[in-house]
């Protein structure tokens, strides 16, 4: 049988609305009430009804996350982070693989159907500013650079200022024909875009050619098109001693493809990638990487959208800046304890 505040009251000889403020974390409370009702909670067992608590405050208690792609590392990682921050608020977490679509991003953007949801956290490449401006009522919460003007609050990294450090170690290593893996012609590729920047700045900055033969392009950011990008590269007689890749999984690709070739990984070929994924830390060799902060970018996202569903719903639009790390590791650079993490 499922208990109620009234049976709660009953046992700790309180009443319902002390058991209720128990329960909802009002200070409010003497200490010895407090332990008299919460000991009532645990003999009987109860639980809030999470569901009639929310549809008193019309709302659902669910969010959405929307990424692409389910099968880039990075975006399963960043979603478990999603998750525990949102338990933190009660909601419950739906995740939708929008395919990178705009018209699937859009029916999200406008809450879907049925006003299933309370708010959004979205990492878009389909949509546009233009897209947002049309819709109402939905809070959403932007993650990358898609949209960089747009009315939603969002949340990024520096990708060029990130871009140009993992290029300037390789700089530093010595290495002077450096390639770079991800490169992307479409509008949706603005991470590719900007982490193209950061690595081109890093070489005008010391004095390096920007040789257009040296940038390979990726339709997508998977093993297999890092793998083939590379291959591309060395069957045109291109000779990089170093590789930087946009993501992580293209540089796992990367390191398939060089080792096929009879390539050394660091001593003929540095290769560092992006995103810090579990799966480049067990790769032979480890791989150096850019580390987005993914649980605290889920901890803004997450603090952005109850802001504006308990807060001020008419706050200013906020764009926040997540911190980053550079590990390096075996993929670059050999040391007697194995790895090497610097901090940024």
């Amino acid at each position: 049988m499922r208990h109620r505040l009234k049976d709660v009251a009953e046992r700790a000889g309180v009443s319902v609305k002390t058991v209720s403020n128990v329960v909802n974390g009002h200070v409010h409370v003497r200490p010895d009430t407090r332990a008299r009702v919460e000991e009532a909670i645990s003999e009987l067992n109860y639980r809030p009804n999470l569901s009639a608590r929310h549809l008193r405050k019309g709302r659902t208690g669910v969010i959405a996350l929307a990424v692409p792609e389910l099968d880039i590392p990075y975006f399963a990682e960043l979603a478990r982070y999603v998750v525990s921050a949102a338990a933190g608020h009660g909601w419950t977490v739906l995740i939708d693989q929008t395919g990178g679509r705009r018209e699937q991003e859009r029916v999200l953007a406008s809450g879907i159907t049925g006003h299933l949801i309370d708010g959004l956290i979205i990492s878009p490449l389909g949509l546009t500013a233009a897209d947002l401006a049309g819709l109402d009522g939905t809070p959403m919460v932007l993650l990358g650079e898609r949209i960089a003007d747009g009315p939603a609050d969002r949340v990024v990294i520096d990708n060029v200022a990130a871009a140009r450090e993992v290029t300037d170690h390789l700089i530093r290593l010595g290495r002077r024909r450096i390639a770079a893996v991800g490169a992307q012609r479409t509008d949706e590729g603005a991470s590719a875009r900007l982490r193209l920047a950061g690595y081109r700045d890093a070489l005008r900055a010391a004095g390096l050619d920007d040789d257009q033969a040296l940038v390979a392009s990726a339709p997508a950011w998977h093993r297999a098109d890092g793998a083939a990008a590379m291959r591309g590269l060395l069957t045109s007689g291109v000779r990089p001693d170093a590789v930087f890749c946009f993501n992580d999984t293209l540089a796992l690709g990367v390191l398939r493809a060089l080792h096929e070739a009879g390539l050394r990984v660091p001593e003929d070929v540095a290769v560092a990638g992006f995103d810090d994924i579990e799966d480049g830390r067990f790769a032979i060799p480890a791989l150096s990487t850019v580390a987005p902060d993914k649980e605290q970018i889920a901890r803004l996202a997450v603090q952005l959208l109850a802001d504006r569903l308990t807060g001020n719903p008419t706050l200013p639009t906020r764009h926040l800046k997540a911190p980053y790390r550079l590990h390096l590791r075996e993929s670059t650079r050999v040391s007697r304890r194995g790895s090497v993490e610097e901090a940024r």
